[in-house]
C-alpha cells in the first residue's frame, strides 16, 4: 500500500473503493460548485509568519468546545450517507473520534442510528438535527438524542430548500438508489466496499425507518423526506427547538453578521460559520473569507466554530488565528473512511493533529491558546 501522508492522499484511495455515486454524493458541489472550491482554495491564500529561535518544547494543541474537552479544536462534522462510504460508517467515525478525543457529531440523516452509534461508544456524541414540517417526529428524535446520552444537540439551519448538485442526480443517487447500468458496473469494481456492506444489516436512514410515523422503508422515506423539510424554518422555531432540548445548542449554516446576532439572541451556547460545504448557495462566499466579520460582530459573546474546505491542519491553525474557536470536517474524515474505514478517519485525524502542531512550532508558538492572528502575514487575510 502506498504511504499515506496527507489528506489528499486519503482521497484519492477513497476515490478507488467507494461506489461512484457515494463518492461523487460527499466530494461535489450545487450547480458550478464554484462556492465548493472557493471553501478550500481561499484558505490557499492566507499565508503564515514564520518564526525561529524560539523554545518549541511542551507544545499543546488542547482546548475546549462548547465545555468539552478536546485534542484539537476540531469535531468530526455531520455527513448524511456516511455509512454508505463504508459499511457501519457511523460507527466506525464515532469510535475513531472517541479514541482520538474529539466530538462526533452524527447527521439526521445517517445510516446508523442514534442508537446504534450509542450502543459502540461510550463518550457522549453530539446530535445534528434537520427542522421537519412533522413537529411529533422532532420532539420523538429529541428524546431519543436525550436517552442516548448526547450531550449537545446541533441544529443546521441552511436546508430549508435543497441545492441542487448534478452529480447526484447524473448517478441516480435517490432514495433507493437507480439501479442503472453504470451504477452496476461500477459496483462490480468495488469488491471490498460490497463485502463489506454484505456483513451488515445498516443499508437505510437509521434515523427514520421504523422510528417515524408512515416510514417503513426505502420509497415511503423518499416521499416523507420531499415533503418534510420545512421551509417555514424561522427564528421561533429555533426557540422551541432549544426549550424541547433544554441543553446545549449549536446553530449551523450562520454565514451572515445579521444572523449571528440574531443566534447570539436566540441563547444558543456555539454558531458554526458554514454554508453547507458549498451543497447549497453556490455563489456564496467561502466559509473563512465569512468568518472574520462574524467573530468581528458576535466572537466576544458566543462561540463561533467554522467548516468549509478544511483538508490540513494547516487550515485549522489559520481557522483558530481568525477567531474560530472550533472547525468540523467533513470531507476529510469521509476521505479516510471510504480508503480505510475507522482506521482511515484515524489516519486523518492524526494527519490534520501533527500538521496544526508541527505548522504552530513554526509559528513561533507552543500552545494554540496563544494564537492569535499576528501569525498571519498582513494583507493575506479577510478582514
Amino acid at each position: 500500500m502506498a504511504v499515506i501522508t496527507n489528506i489528499e492522499d486519503l482521497r484519492v484511495l477513497a476515490e478507488k473503493r467507494v461506489p461512484r455515486m457515494f463518492y461523487d454524493y460527499a466530494d461535489s458541489g450545487s450547480w458550478t460548485e464554484g462556492t465548493y472550491r472557493a471553501n478550500e482554495h481561499d484558505f490557499q491564500k492566507i499565508k503564515l509568519r514564520q518564526r525561529v529561535a524560539v523554545n518549541m518544547e511542551n507544545r499543546t494543541t488542547a482546548t475546549t468546545m462548547a465545555g468539552t474537552k478536546v485534542k484539537m479544536p476540531v469535531a468530526i462534522a455531520p455527513v448524511g450517507l456516511t455509512g454508505m462510504q463504508s459499511a457501519d460508517g457511523e460507527i466506525k467515525a464515532a469510535k475513531a473520534a472517541e479514541k482520538f478525543g474529539i466530538p462526533f457529531i452524527l447527521s439526521t440523516m445517517s445510516i446508523c442510528s442514534i442508537e446504534d452509534v450509542a450502543a459502540h461508544t461510550t463518550a457522549p456524541f453530539w446530535f445534528q438535527l434537520y427542522m421537519m414540517r412533522d413537529r411529533q417526529a422532532m420532539v420523538d428524535m429529541i428524546e431519543r438524542t436525550r436517552k442516548a446520552g448526547c450531550s449537545a444537540l446541533v441544529l443546521t439551519l441552511d436546508l430549508q430548500v435543497i441545492g441542487q448538485r448534478h452529480k447526484d442526480l447524473k448517478n441516480g443517487l435517490t432514495a433507493p438508489p437507480s439501479p442503472t447500468i453504470a451504477n452496476i458496473i461500477n459496483l462490480m469494481t468495488k469488491p471490498r466496499w460490497c463485502l463489506g456492506m454484505a456483513g451488515t444489516r445498516r443499508h437505510t436512514f437509521g434515523n427514520l425507518v421504523g422510528h417515524v410515523k408512515g416510514v417503513s422503508n426505502m420509497r415511503s422515506l423518499a416521499s416523507w423526506t420531499n415533503e418534510q423539510f420545512d421551509p417555514r424554518l424561522s427564528w421561533e422555531d429555533v426557540a422551541w427547538v432549544k426549550q424541547q432540548w433544554g441543553g446545549k445548542l449549536i446553530l449551523k449554516g450562520i454565514q451572515d453578521v445579521e444572523d449571528a446576532k440574531l443566534a447570539v439572541l436566540s441563547g444558543a451556547d456555539a454558531i458554526v460559520v458554514s454554508n453547507h460545504g458549498g451543497r447549497q448557495l453556490d455563489g456564496a462566499q467561502s466559509s473563512i473569507e465569512a468568518l472574520p466579520a462574524i467573530v468581528n460582530a458576535v466572537g466576544s459573546q458566543i462561540e463561533v466554530w467554522m467548516d468549509g474546505g478544511i483538508r490540513s491542519g494547516q487550515d485549522v491553525l489559520k481557522a483558530w488565528a481568525l477567531g474560530a474557536r472550533g472547525t468540523l470536517i467533513g470531507r476529510a474524515m469521509v476521505y479516510g473512511l471510504g480508503a480505510m474505514g475507522e482506521a482511515g478517519v484515524t489516519k486523518a485525524l492524526e494527519i490534520i493533529q501533527k500538521e496544526l502542531d508541527i505548522t504552530m512550532a513554526f509559528c513561533g508558538r507552543t500552545d494554540i491558546q496563544t494564537v492569535d492572528k499576528s501569525i498571519l502575514l498582513p494583507g493575506t487575510f479577510p478582514v
